[in-house]
């Protein structure tokens, strides 16, 4: 039997000004690296095989 999951902790404080502060400007990615990401989610989705 699986463990329950644990309640998500709120953030508050410093904690919660660096992750709003993250949200609202990200790092920016190069096209590159975009690229690249890409690619490799295609490979992985055509060998991937979920049966439903």
């Amino acid at each position: 039997m699986a463990r329950p999951i644990k309640e998500t902790p709120v953030l508050k404080g410093e904690d919660a000004k660096r992750f709003r502060e993250s949200v609202e400007h990200p790092t920016p990615v190069s096209k590159a690296e975009v690229a690249k990401a890409r690619k490799t989610y295609e490979k992985f989705k055509s060998i991937a095989t979920f049966t439903l």
